[in-house]
């Protein structure tokens, strides 16, 4: 008799991670695995072997009518391919009936960004105390250098280069990339390190009683400093990670630098940001085209 299909996922999460995936992907692949586990176990089968093209369309079909919009789906059929490589490459099944399956078309939205004003109060907060000191780092650096917030938790001092202003990142399946810190970035963390003095081995932003600093604390702060310093926007991290490619691009117009120090493995992603500000390519339009402008009246 085979084995629960349950007994199956745990080992494909150890898998991820013993391959470097960072702890917030394999919490999402853990939660669409259930998912799957789910939608299968209801079907009557047995064993993974037994899985078909067919139960993978009707399970994101499925979730499709009860509201899940396209782009979770793809990080649910997402979630199904690589576990069943996995399973493949353990010699459980013989071929991946996700591969075959496709989900709804992703209708990909303009990302919200603050603007300039906007970026520079919310990150330069009062560094009246120890934790604010922290916070006024980590806002600096979120804008700075485009960071994730899984890059930013994870840092320790030792990837800081404060002389050549260059900080070492360790983003989606474990790729390193080399980002520049800014002037205002740095002289926080100059702060940050004295009030921290940790070796090269410790973490930038550690959490309480020494562990690592969560995703969910982070958020909070950010939305709490928001509130405060009296942003209107919904404020995330990844806003700031939008506002520095939006802002970086506007000015310098170099998209695959843009693409280099965001980590995008696919220029089509940073693309999206070529689209944000049309009232700034209508300026550079006017001011470049030799029949933009209007000819004055006399």
């Amino acid at each position: 008799m085979s084995a629960p299909l349950a007994t199956r996922i745990e080992p494909f999460l150890e898998y991820l991670r013993a391959r470097g995936n960072v702890e917030g992907t394999i919490v999402n692949y853990r939660r669409e695995l259930a998912t799957l586990l789910g939608f299968i176990e209801l079907s009557g089968l047995q064993g993974w072997a037994q899985v078909t093209d067919e139960h993978i369309r009707q399970l994101i079909a499925r979730k499709h009518r009860e509201g899940r919009e396209a782009g979770s789906l793809h990080h649910l059929l997402a979630a199904c391919r690589a576990f069943f490589r996995y399973l493949a490459r353990e010699g459980e099944v013989t071929r991946n009936p996700a591969d075959g399956v496709r989900a709804p078309k992703l209708i990909r939205k303009l990302p919200q960004v603050l603007d300039v004003d906007e970026a520079a109060a919310l990150v330069e907060i009062p560094t009246d105390g120890a934790e604010s000191v922290q916070d006024r780092a980590m806002l600096e650096l979120f804008y700075s250098s485009g960071l994730r917030i899984a890059e930013l938790i994870s840092l320790e001092w030792g990837a800081l280069d404060a002389a050549e202003g260059m900080l070492r990142v360790t983003g989606k399946g474990s790729k390193t990339r080399i980002v520049p810190v800014g002037r205002k970035a740095l002289a926080a963390l100059a702060n940050l390190r004295e009030q921290n003095a940790g070796g090269n081995d410790e973490r930038i932003f550690p959490g309480r009683n020494g562990a690592p600093i969560s995703q969910s604390a982070v958020r909070t702060r950010l939305k709490q400093w928001a509130k405060a310093q009296g942003i209107q926007k919904r404020v995330y991290p990844h806003l700031l990670r939008h506002s520095f490619a939006s802002h970086l691009l506007e000015s310098s117009g170099d998209l695959r630098s843009v693409q280099e120090m965001l980590g995008h493995a696919d220029i089509s992603t940073t693309q999206i940001y070529t689209h944000l500000d049309y009232q700034y390519l209508a300026r550079v339009y006017d001011a470049a085209h030799p029949r933009a402008k209007r000819k004055s009246k006399d």
